[in-house]
């Protein structure tokens, strides 16, 4: 028995020790998380992208998309690459422009009543109660550095390469490791030509980890359509979230899934007087703006960049319901009222029937006396 007793413990502290190990892997392990493009953090550091809004507008001929990451882990630096189908310019967004792109897609909000009492209403509970329901310079051959500049916390390369190795090269003279995984992945922008911009992450305060909300960044180059990169993304090890926020002359929609939920369009309309950092990036002139939601539980199933194309311009807002127990003169439940009435009703029915019958069985009742 102790032999058997000991060997089960050894194969029990095995398994801890195993799982201690598996975990501490997970945890040093980077993770590439981005919808449209790729962080690569230090060597041994590990960092995610939680959600990626970015906000487009496009004009028909220039493409400008403004990007706000939130991230979490222990990088206190990284690298990010997006392909772009063009030579771009890169500066800094305003953070106030997804603050007020939700205040103008805030869903509406109502109130409905409802008759019958529910879980939360008397008698079932002691109170009242309301639900809700809601509808660089470049590191090897092959790579040409077009610029270079710092903005804030972002040290910018605009890149062009020959060959995804290239890519790597330049990445690797930089300090950070690129995955093999990542230069096949690039090697669909090479073949058709596209540029790069490349993103060094830094703490403007040494020692301070990223996380939390980045600098929104803003990218504009010439595209004769509205393409968001995506491709990347499917390097992720997490599902991932993606906030897409477009601005144009008409209601816009991805073209497919391309490998994610179905997108969820929850604002479409037209904004007639655009304003502050809506109308520094649209011009103050009227503007569609549609909001898409989408969910990546997969990012692995990802085949394609969001290629988005002209719908009809029904305006949509979502609405979002307060439920309220129907009630009158100062908080009386109608239902009680309606219920209550109609038990009374019944009662003086029922006396009134019973009074009758009484009458009906007493003798000489209804005969008048001839004496």
């Amino acid at each position: 028995m102790r032999g058997t007793h000991g060997i089960l413990i050894r194969r029990i502290l095995t398994a801890f020790v195993a799982l201690l190990a598996l975990q501490a892997g997970s945890l040093v392990a980077p993770a590439y998380a981005c919808g449209c493009g790729a962080m690569i953090p230090d060597a041994s550091r590990r960092i995610g992208v939680d959600r990626e809004e970015s906000a487009v507008r496009w004009d028909g001929r220039t493409e400008t998309i403004v990007m706000r990451f939130r991230v979490h882990g222990d990088a206190e630096r990284a690298a990010w690459i997006m392909p772009v189908p063009s030579r771009a310019d890169v500066s800094l967004g305003d953070p106030e422009l997804f603050d007020e792109i939700d205040r103008l897609s805030a869903p509406e909000r109502r109130d409905r009543s409802y008759f019958w009492p529910r879980e939360d209403d008397w008698p079932f509970d002691t109170g009242y109660g309301d639900g809700t329901a809601g509808a660089a310079p470049g590191g090897g051959t092959g790579v040409g550095v077009v610029g270079r500049e710092r903005l804030g916390p972002f040290d910018v390369a605009r890149l062009t390469a020959t060959d995804p190795d290239a890519l790597g090269d330049w990445l690797r003279t930089n300090g950070f490791e690129l995955p093999d995984r990542l230069t096949g992945a690039l090697r669909p922008y090479v073949e058709r030509k596209w540029e790069y911009v490349a993103v060094r992450l830094a703490p403007e305060k040494e020692g301070t980890v990223l996380r939390g909300e980045l600098t929104p960044l803003r990218i504009a180059f010439a595209s004769p359509e509205l393409v968001y990169p995506m491709r990347l993304s499917r390097l992720a090890q997490t599902p991932q979230t993606l906030g897409l926020s477009v601005l144009s002359d008409h209601r816009m929609e991805p073209r497919s899934a391309i490998g994610g939920d179905r997108p969820e369009v929850t604002f479409a309309g037209r904004i007639e007087r655009p304003g502050g950092a809506v109308a520094a990036l649209a011009g103050d002139r009227p503007v569609h703006l549609t909001v898409l939601e989408q969910e990546f539980p997969n990012p692995g199933r990802i085949d394609d960049d969001h290629h988005l194309r002209r719908v009809a311009d029904t305006p949509y807002r979502e609405v979002i319901y307060t439920d309220r127990l129907l009630t009158v003169a100062g908080g009386v439940p109608v239902w009680l009222l309606t219920v209550g009435g109609g038990l009374l009703l019944a009662a003086v029915a029922t006396l009134l029937a019973v009074r009758a019958s009484r009458r009906r069985r007493t003798p000489g009742a209804g005969v008048r006396s001839t004496a």
